[in-house]
């Protein structure tokens, strides 16, 4: 009998993930992750983890399944937390679930579950799992397309996805209910939960005020116009000028006008609206720059701005995940694929670049918030073949 270790969140999906394994004759053991103790930036009402221990807990005795808590949080902290002060404090904006993934859950949990005597470990993701003929694996999307979550796995390695099992990716978010439900699970009819991987909903300036102290700056707004723009709006959509397309836009103080103050660079991010308290202006405001070295955020108005808009980016070469290594460059060092730079987005039509040994990716239609920092994953058709950190 195959062993395998689940990693029961206090959620529905992970307590449906174990009862399906056991269903198909699995030896199963769940194991809750502890990944953080400061409980002072935490809201306490969203998804507390003791409540979600406890939650893991009875799921465990309802299935009757052996069941442990593992302390995980000096290698949180020093991979992904530590990982979120650097990038924050560049002016960059980190993932962390999906760091979460590749280094905790299928590395650090992953080892712990293989000294269990594990075959392999289970999760709750909506994604899919397939087996191809060379003895490789494939990951594709959940069934359900409004829960998939491929995108979060979009950089674990072929070995770990070799360990990796995903009961519930064949199934939709309401099936995974129903089948809660007629197990009177405790977990049936618990919210989702959001924030930080198995740590629960922060507040992102509490926690970033542990080591990035508050320091006021001034909010500079550009106009919609500006000599950058229009030689950017007007390059041919070629491999010979695609550095020049996915060129960040630069800003200074010069080329706008002050319209408010921020209690910090660092705490923002390109692409939000939330939280600049600029008023009186015809059209929303939306931050399309941060300078952390100078301390100065630049915003727009309207989603449709120019400095919020673009058809390509590069990606850090240096993070660059194969998921499936069969997936190759033409001859003419292209690639088309469908492509995502948060989760959730719709996939979009786009062209992998490779040019004089960096990658870029062209898209068929303008981007909007394209983030350094954050994770852009290319799929052909519902496989995710690869990944790799948006450097500009």
């Amino acid at each position: 009998m195959k062993r395998v270790v689940v990693g029961l969140s206090g959620g529905v999906d992970s307590s449906v993930a174990a009862h399906l394994l056991i269903k198909e004759g699995y030896e199963v053991i769940g194991m809750f992750m502890r990944n953080w103790h400061d409980e002072s930036v935490t809201l306490s009402d969203e998804c507390p983890w003791i409540e979600d221990s406890n939650d893991a807990l009875l799921v465990a005795q309802q299935l009757g399944i052996p069941f442990q808590v593992i302390d995980l949080s000096e290698a949180y902290k020093s991979r992904i937390v530590d990982y979120m002060f650097d990038e924050y404090q560049r002016g960059r904006t980190p993932n962390p679930d999906i760091l979460c993934n590749r280094e905790i859950k299928f590395d650090v949990f992953l080892e712990a579950a293989m000294k269990l005597g594990a075959d392999f470990v289970a999760t709750g993701h909506y994604c899919r799992k397939s087996d191809n003929k060379d003895g490789s694996y494939s990951l594709l999307a959940g069934i359900d397309k409004t829960k998939d979550q491929s995108y979060f796995l979009c950089q674990i390695t072929q070995n770990q996805l070799s360990k990796a099992l995903f009961p519930i990716g064949h199934l939709e978010k309401q099936e995974v209910r129903k089948i809660a439900m007629e197990l009177n699970l405790v977990t049936a009819e618990k919210k989702d939960s959001q924030g930080l991987c198995f740590v629960g909903k922060i507040s992102l300036p509490l926690f970033l005020q542990q080591q990035l102290k508050a320091k006021t700056g001034e909010i500079i707004e550009i106009p919609q116009e500006l000599p950058q723009y229009e030689l950017y709006n007007n390059l041919n959509a070629t491999a010979k000028n695609i550095s020049e397309l996915a060129a960040p836009f630069i800003y200074t103080k010069d080329m706008g006008t002050v319209v408010g103050q921020h209690q910090g660079a660092y705490y923002y991010t390109i692409g939000q609206r939330k939280g600049l308290q600029i008023g009186g202006k015809p059209l929303p405001s939306f931050i399309i720059g941060v300078d952390t070295i100078n301390n100065l955020i630049y915003t727009g108005q309207s989603e449709l701005h120019n400095g919020l808009n673009k058809y390509a980016l590069k990606i850090e070469i240096n993070s660059i995940n194969w998921l499936n290594n069969n997936v190759l460059f033409n001859k003419n060092n292209e690639l088309s694929c469908r492509v995502r730079i948060r989760y959730r987005q719709p996939l979009q039509d786009a062209i992998l670049l490779r040019v004089n040994g960096d990658v870029f990716i062209l898209f068929s239609k303008k981007q909007k918030g394209v983030t350094p920092g954050q994770f852009a994953a290319w799929y052909q058709g519902d496989e995710l073949v690869g990944s790799g950190v948006i450097e500009h």
